[in-house]
């Protein structure tokens, strides 16, 4: 059964849309974990659209779980997360435009760069993780870099319109998961997953984690975060 990492960012979103100090970030944290989840994640964006770097600070010295920061290769990124230490560094790619992260990150075309960074931050002893498109290739490519942890893109599956495109996309999914475990990855898995398509995915056996934060989100608005989380993890195991 895997474990749940809550994404907390559209908590930040909420707060910055009239530029306030609520909803508060670290609180939310605290409630998540409070509810049973197994990490909390954060995406420290170039742009800071929504988490800060105040918040980063915050919670690194609040969460008593893991902190899983999602971040792309922006040395100045890079050199946060080297100071701040969170347990886990998952690196994304990162669009300006996107209004959410829209695929995985090339692997292939940014090997150099992935190393160093990868280096960097465990140099610091931080795990890394890349997220991914669940593709042979990329998969490769990620275990040449040397990193244990992989994060598969379920958007494909998360944002299919019939059956058999739902049918076809899990497929893609359960053979990565697969051949990553052959590599000798550890495989997590999120993106667009919410409370109607997640049990299906949570099913794959090999998948270590989910990470799952915007359907949450919406989901509190109507029911609050603690039960919010709550009945996601319900589904999850």
């Amino acid at each position: 059964m895997p474990k749940l990492g809550v994404n907390i960012d559209h908590v930040a979103t909420l707060r910055q849309v009239r530029s306030g100090i609520e909803p508060e970030p670290v609180f939310a944290a605290l409630i998540c974990q409070a509810a049973g989840a197994d990490s909390i994640v954060i995406h420290l964006r170039e742009d800071r659209r929504h988490i800060k770097d105040q918040d980063l600070y915050i919670l690194k010295e609040v969460v008593k779980g893991r902190l899983n920061l999602e971040m792309s290769l922006a040395p100045d990124i890079i050199e946060i997360a080297a100071y701040v230490k969170p347990s886990q560094a998952t690196l994304v790619p990162e669009n300006r435009q996107e209004v959410t992260t829209e695929g995985g990150l090339d692997v292939i075309a940014n090997l150099k760069r992935v190393k160093q960074a990868a280096k960097r931050l465990e140099k610091n002893g931080i795990s890394v993780s890349l997220f991914v498109d669940p593709e042979k290739d990329q998969i490769t490519a990620a275990k040449k870099v040397g990193i244990r942890i992989i994060e598969l893109h379920t958007g494909r599956y998360a944002q299919a319109r019939s059956q058999k495109e739902k049918d076809r996309y899990f497929r893609e999914l359960l053979y990565a998961t697969r051949y990553a475990q052959d590599k000798g990855l550890l495989v997590n898995a999120g993106h667009g997953l919410d409370y109607y398509n997640v049990g299906r995915i949570a099913k794959i056996k090999g998948i270590e984690e989910l990470n799952i934060g915007y359907s949450i989100v919406c989901r509190a608005v109507l029911v609050g975060l603690e039960r919010a989380v709550q009945q996601m993890k319900e589904l999850v195991v």
